[in-house]
């Protein structure tokens, strides 16, 4: 996870979803395994600093029914992004569902990581354009 504004709205829909906010942040190797070589963006110290209660640092991919229990979580909350299946080929968000414990949330902002990422490009592509 970047902390990027679509981030942030999506935390703060999350943390409207409760009382207390807990993250799972996967490792960079994990990230690094289900996004590409490029990420994440920042590393996982970084990632650490955001608006939340709790940090779960090297979270598992798939969420588990001893997680959920060991947390005590009532939900479970993804943004509108793809969801990539864990190495199995399982839906890592199969054990919230199955609990009815699963929501997807708007963050209403279009913001992403990938978009950051392609907009960064674009412009050292524009840079060097100019420069030959």
């Amino acid at each position: 996870m970047c902390i990027d504004v679509g981030h942030v709205d999506f935390l703060e829909k999350a943390k409207a979803e409760g009382d207390y906010l807990i993250v799972g942040l996967h490792t960079d190797p994990v990230v690094n395994r289900y996004k590409g070589s490029n990420y994440p963006i920042m590393n996982l110290h970084e990632r650490v600093l955001s608006y939340v209660n709790e940090v779960v640092i090297g979270a598992p991919y798939a969420v588990t029914a001893d997680l959920m229990e060991h947390f005590k979580v009532d939900i479970v909350c993804h943004g509108q992004t793809f969801v990539m299946s864990d190495v199995n080929g399982a839906d890592p968000y199969e054990e919230p569902k199955k609990q009815n414990k699963f929501k997807q949330l708007d963050s209403e902002n279009d913001v992403t990581t990938q978009k950051i990422v392609e907009r960064i490009i674009q412009q050292d592509w524009n840079m060097k354009k100019e420069t030959d």
